[in-house]
């Protein structure tokens, strides 16, 4: 992995090889004639011209001094010209054959090989070198630490100790790889440079701090924090690598007071600063509010300073908002009115914002994309695939793909891996094993999102015979897609068998989603005790999902003792999530206690806990409506509920029974059918064979979003209207999909 100039002071010092590391020519290197053809080369190569440079070189005859030999090497260094240098070094073999045995040429030419990355054309000149000095063991340590290969870097670093002593930016170079299996071996380097008393050089303390953060070593983070304190002099990279070993170990807190006090102090920050401190900043957790506050004044000093005009800087910011729970609108608000020249990457963070909340947003700001003169990339495709799969049909997702398949971007797994997704989200099952299926280069993310596109149809038979296919080592994920299809379609035995084999074939150890899936495969089988068992075994503590498992099977099975207990659990870890209230009214409901269950509502009021209101969407006319329960705010309110009604008087007679039992307890029993009637998947459903004109073809299935569990009513009433529609209903809830079709659904009422 490339070391990043803008965390490591060494390396900038590196790059500047011709007037930091490399000691001047002796003045026997140059002479009168040559001064005049060497000022006008380096003025040329410095300039950035450096093929003008190579051209006057190359017209001036065979012979060179050696000092025009080593600026010019120098200058292919810094460009990361590698075929330049290259065909300097063959004229130089050819033309100048003394020159190459010149240790400050030499030094120059090994030095421009690993600037570009060339290390084994490096390490072979560096061993032919007839005689090597400092600058040639740290020239190739540095390479070797620059392109992340910390074995070699290590395995020199001892090597030169028996020749020279090493300088600052030898053991900067060799402290920086020290990635994390190399702890003990940077250790060692640090107590080298604290006998040598380079530690208090600025370059190896910075150096140090990224060691203790990268190496994995116990307690690093205090280490980082001594060799800071005790640092001599410091400059920004200094606070820079504090503050990133700080946000590293996931105490964002201290890292915004270190840059509290490296702004109240005066020292100067630059842009990774911002892109550090922006990039920490998430919604889930529990100071929110502070992290936000921080984040505005953030934005103020960054619009003071002038950095919010740097489109990173910009970007990382309106990616900061929406992590910490933005509204969309705000972001891109703050989009429209920064004035960046956007890049590619700066439109994809945007439409990653809108991808999930508002997936036709998302869409709209892609389109306006290439008005804005810009290609999409690979990544760009897959967050816009992202948001397909929140839209209803499948149809936006047929579009990308096209888009995909002209671009010749069909054959990125990435792209493939999320085009499973999409289509598996938006209902065509077929179409996510038709791209399954062309995938050449399958890797676990591909089987993965297989096994879940399965899962998510109710197909755990074809999950399970899947997964006996994969010809790559599975990972925990894979698990929980197979466990949560055995869940779904209860088939309890398989999903032991699979939980045993998770842990016995592929030591893969249990994590809280494993247990999850077991505790609902249990629970789904009113097997409750079991379920009980393994939470009371379960090495971590449950999590809110396995609560909320357990009580939606307590509610199911009628143990509402159970249910009580799960329910307080579940409001101690999430006190304003309303699962826990909503399912416990249920159960009081299903017992006919309506005075408990009016209780717990009442309890949601004092706690001022919201119930999300079930909403349905349904695409007509390429058109997405949305419905709420009840459909007050609906234009065609009236039609549509009077074309129901008489749907509803049909499907009784074919022996459609409201499930009254879950209404709201105050009302008569017709108030409770009227408020059941009005569910928002039987208006949206209406809504449908009303305006079938509009769809694609008469008899087309019919594809429902909703955005809560569907309600057992809702399921017994799609049944029967499918039969007697004679089409067939495809419902996504929050869950899973339904396929109702001949008076069935596919989760043959296991859900």
């Amino acid at each position: 992995m490339m070391l990043r100039p803008a965390t490591c002071s060494w390396f900038i010092s590196l790059r500047r090889f011709g007037s930091t590391n490399l000691p001047p020519p002796p003045e026997s290197l140059t002479t009168p004639e040559s001064h005049s053809l060497l000022n006008r080369v380096r003025l040329l190569a410095t300039c950035g011209r450096l093929d003008q440079a190579l051209s006057l070189f190359y017209a001036n005859g065979e012979t060179h001094c050696d000092q025009i030999y080593a600026s010019l090497f120098h200058e292919c260094a810094r460009n990361g010209s590698l075929r330049e240098g290259v065909s300097l070094h063959h004229y130089m073999v050819g033309h100048s054959p003394t020159t190459q045995h010149n240790l400050y040429v030499t030094n120059h030419l090994l030095n421009m090989y690993c600037k570009c990355g060339y290390l084994d054309y490096a390490h072979q000149l560096f061993d032919k070198m007839p005689e090597r000095n400092l600058i040639s063991w740290t020239a190739l340590i540095s390479g070797y630490a620059q392109c992340g290969l910390t074995d070699n870097c290590c395995r020199h670093f001892t090597r030169m100790l028996s020749e020279f002593r090493p300088n600052e930016f030898a053991f900067a170079s060799v402290l920086t790889s020290c990635v994390e299996g190399y702890g003990q071996f940077g250790l060692q380097v640090h107590t080298l440079a604290l006998k040598m008393c380079l530690d208090a050089c600025t370059y190896v303390g910075n150096a140090l701090i990224t060691m203790y953060k990268r190496s994995g070593i116990c307690d690093g983070t205090t280490d980082a924090w001594t060799v800071f304190k005790f640092m001599e002099h410091r400059n920004t990279i200094s606070w820079n690598s504090m503050i990133s070993v700080f946000l590293f170990h996931g105490l964002r807190a201290r890292a915004m007071d270190l840059f509290t006090q490296m702004h109240s102090k005066g020292i100067s920050f630059d842009r990774t600063t911002l892109l550090s401190i922006f990039s920490s900043f998430l919604s889930n957790d529990n100071n929110t509010d502070m992290f936000f506050r921080f984040c505005f004044q953030m934005h103020c000093l960054t619009v003071k300073t002038g950095f919010v005009s740097e489109v990173k800087v910009a970007t990382a910011l309106i990616k900061a908002y929406s992590d910490l729970g933005g509204k969309a609108a705000d972001c891109y608000k703050l989009f429209l009115e920064t004035s960046c020249v956007w890049d590619i990457v700066s439109w994809t963070s945007i439409i990653t914002i809108f991808a999930e909340r508002e997936p036709e947003k998302a869409l709209l700001l892609f389109s306006q994309l290439f008005q804005e003169g810009l290609v999409p990339d690979w990544y760009t495709y897959s967050i816009v695939l992202k948001a397909c799969a929140g839209l209803v049909t499948e149809r936006h997702a047929s579009a990308v793909h096209s888009q995909v398949i002209k671009l010749s971007f069909e054959g990125d797994t990435v792209l493939a891996n999320s085009l499973i997704h999409a289509y598996a989200r938006c209902g065509s099952i077929s179409m996510s094993k038709q791209v399954f299926d062309e995938i050449e280069d399958r890797d676990i993310i591909s089987w993965n999102s297989m096994i879940k596109a399965y899962a998510l149809h109710g197909q755990a038979r074809e999950a399970i015979q899947l997964f006996c296919q994969i010809n790559i080592k599975p990972d925990p994920t894979t698990f929980v897609a197979l466990l949560s299809a055995c869940s779904h379609a209860g088939l309890v035995e398989e999903g032991i068998k699979m939980f045993d084999c998770m842990q016995r074939s592929y030591s893969i150890v249990p994590q809280v989603d494993h247990y999850a899936c077991m505790v609902d495969l249990y629970g789904r089988a009113g097997r409750i005790h079991e379920a009980e068992k393994l939470i009371d075994e379960m090495p971590m503590e449950p999590d809110s999902v396995i609560w909320s498992a357990l009580i939606a099977s307590c509610r199911k099975y009628g143990n509402t003792q159970l249910a009580k207990f799960a329910a307080v659990k579940l409001k101690q870890l999430e006190p304003r999530n309303s699962l826990g209230y909503v399912q416990m009214s249920n159960i009081q409901c299903y017992s006919g206690n309506f005075d408990e269950a009016g209780a717990v509502w009442n309890e949601m009021k004092d706690y001022r806990v919201r119930k999300e209101p079930g909403l349905s969407w349904v695409e007509v006319g390429n058109r997405v409506h949305e419905f709420a329960s009840g459909g007050q705010r609906h234009p065609e309110r009236e039609i549509i509920c009077s074309k129901l009604e008489r749907l509803i008087g049909k499907l009784k007679e074919m022996g459609y029974v409201p499930e009254t039992n879950l209404a709201l307890y105050d009302l008569e029993e017709e108030q409770k059918e009227e408020h059941l009637y009005h569910h928002s998947e039987k208006l949206a459903l209406m809504f449908s064979v009303i305006n079938e004109g509009h769809l694609n073809a008469r008899g087309s299935v019919i594809r429902i979003v909703k955005n809560i569990r569907i309600c057992v009513d809702c399921h017994n009433f799609m049944k029967l209207a499918a039969n007697h529609l004679q089409r067939e209903i495809m419902v996504r809830d929050s869950n899973r999909f339904h396929h109702f079709k001949d008076g069935i659904c596919s989760c043959n009422d296991y859900w």
